[in-house]
């Protein structure tokens, strides 16, 4: 009986032993780093000519393309991520790029100084050779081009970065584990850019252009590496007034209106800019109405006064499409010339624009040529200022981080909170105005920003369920308190007072503008430093208001 047992005892123990060493196998195996080498295409989403892209070490999902030995991209992803100045004219088929003293032009046949083309066609898609982005942006670019999978390297990063040297030779692998596929090596004593670390593996960047990540125990020293930006970029100077700013716009809307200035400046004290409405844009071709007049220019000079004609594209505007207008790139170089013209003619000091209501779909043209006139203000050097809303999600399109490079002035219309049309309420409420204005200053320098206040209030009037309102300024609506003995009340949070008045026509209410309200908006342009302050408008104020928006001592 014993002779027969220990066969199946033995048959026992090596079954035990073939599993604990499969076990032992599975378990082994799990902690052995793969040897598998990474399909590169995959990885990197490309194949033939299409071209990977990273930016600041991150692998984007844009595709680029290099043909006979240039690479070009995106022209919409180099405007989103790289550099927005690039602009392209559908309709006349044009790039434009817009320098502090000139304007560059190409089109679908201009070559490089290598005979490559500036711009490839693909589809609706529009890509813009590398050498031509690098001539105008401040971007370090390394190209790994030559080989099967192409890909291009971008850092708009220029502070100091970290290297490491690789204590002994080591893989890359795509991701963070040992079980992830193998993308290059780096060799003992190799250098390589740390782009992040965790607590068991480092995101690195390669010399032979790769981004992966190398287990801790790998990286040996780190040191810190200056990234010196060695581009050279044209400087957009601008030109500001040696003092701080006190304008006020005169609405002109007849040559007559322009004989009225200096009896409507007579009682005005600290203005040092005067802004007449003249020039109004009238169809989609650049022509504009002009009520300018150079004997109104003479006359402001010698009172000390600066003279900025305002253009605007609503008081004649009704056959205006400002996305029209401003997308063709002929049109707006007719219009700057013929602004330009008028300038010389009229000894103007400035221009100041006021395009309103623009769709977002203008916002990108209306920049453009916002940028395109600046070349000219810059080069006759008179001061280009802009007006603009209160910020808002829906009117970012304006895009006033690039009006604060290129412009000398941001004006902020600090007013229409509530507006004909709307609901009842303040014109403009202190924290209206607040928020405005650090809302603007996140985008535009302080010395920039011009803060502008209403001379009006709205008269509102609440009769079966609906709402109207009046524009009134200020002399006329404390005039309507005084006759009609309406009692006003100091409401803390607006920074206003209240009042309201029954009737037979409804409810009337006010949140009045007056000394005290304007002179707690006065006191949030000292409190930030803005360059100045703007009125809207001239004739509406009484005399009494000029000592509490006074800017300059």
């Amino acid at each position: 009986m014993k002779e027969k047992r220990i066969p199946v005892f033995i048959a026992i123990m090596l079954m035990i032993l073939a599993i604990a060493g499969a076990a032992g196998w599975l378990v082994a195996k799990r902690f052995i780093p793969t040897k598998e080498p990474a399909d590169l295409g995959q990885v990197l989403g490309v194949r033939g000519e299409e071209t990977a892209v990273f930016l600041n070490g991150e692998l984007q999902e844009v595709k680029g393309i290099t043909r006979e030995g240039q690479s070009y991209l995106p022209l919409e992803w180099v405007n989103a991520y790289i550099n927005e100045k690039f602009y392209w004219d559908h309709t006349e088929q044009l790039l434009v790029y817009a320098l502090p003293d000139s304007i560059v032009y190409a089109d679908r046949q201009t070559v490089g100084s290598l005979g490559s083309p500036l711009m490839l066609f693909e589809g609706d898609e529009i890509y813009l050779s590398v050498g031509l982005i690098n001539n105008y942006t401040a971007v370090d670019t390394v190209s790994y081009t030559g080989e099967e999978h192409k890909r291009i390297y971008l850092d708009t990063r220029w502070e100091p970065y970290e290297i490491g040297t690789a204590a002994k030779r080591s893989a890359v692998r795509v991701k963070a584990g040992i079980k992830s596929p193998i993308l290059t090596y780096v060799e003992k004593n190799g250098e390589f850019v740390i782009l992040e670390q965790s607590e068991d593996w480092t995101h690195v960047q390669t010399p032979d252009g790769y981004t992966g990540y190398l287990k801790n125990k790998a990286v040996g020293s780190i040191k810190s590496r200056e990234h010196p930006c060695t581009v050279e970029m044209p400087e957009y100077t601008n030109i500001s007034m040696d003092e701080k700013v006190c304008l006020v716009w005169h609405q002109i809307t007849s040559e007559n209106a322009n004989d009225a200035m200096e009896q409507l400046t007579a009682n005005t004290s600290g203005v040092n800019v005067i802004a007449p409405t003249w020039f109004s844009l009238t169809d989609n071709n650049g022509a504009y109405h002009s009520y300018a007049s150079r004997s109104y220019v003479d006359k402001a000079h010698e009172m000390g006064m600066q003279v900025w004609a305002a253009l605007d594209n609503f008081n004649m505007g009704e056959n205006v499409n400002s996305e029209i207008l401003f997308a063709r790139t002929s049109v707006r170089k007719n219009l700057i010339a013929s602004l330009m013209e008028d300038v010389k003619t009229y000894d103007l000091d400035g221009i100041n624009l006021d395009i309103e209501g623009i769709k977002p779909e203008a916002g990108p043209h209306y920049v453009q040529f916002i940028r395109e006139l600046s070349v000219s203000c810059r080069n006759e050097g008179i001061i280009l200022s802009v007006d603009n809303y209160v910020p808002t999600a829906y009117t970012s399109f304006y895009n006033r981080a690039e009006q604060g490079r290129v412009a000398d002035y941001v004006i902020i219309m600090g007013y229409d909170e509530h507006h004909a049309g709307g609901e009842a309420g303040s014109v403009a409420s202190y924290l209206f105005v607040k928020e405005g204005i650090e809302n603007t200053l996140a985008l535009v320098p302080k010395e920039k920003v011009i803060n502008a206040v209403p001379f009006y209030t709205r008269i509102w009037t609440e009769k079966d369920g609906s709402t109207t309102s009046s524009a009134v300024g200020i002399r006329d609506a404390l005039k309507w308190v005084e006759e009609n003995d309406v009692e006003l009340y100091w409401q803390e949070e607006l920074g206003q007072y209240y009042g309201e008045l029954a009737t037979e026509d409804g409810l009337k209410m006010v949140w009045m503008e007056e000394s005290v309200s304007l002179g707690l908006k006065k006191d949030l342009i000292t409190e930030y430093d803005l360059a100045g302050i703007a009125c809207w408008k001239l004739g509406f104020e009484p005399e009494a208001i000029w000592d509490i928006v006074k800017v300059n001592e």
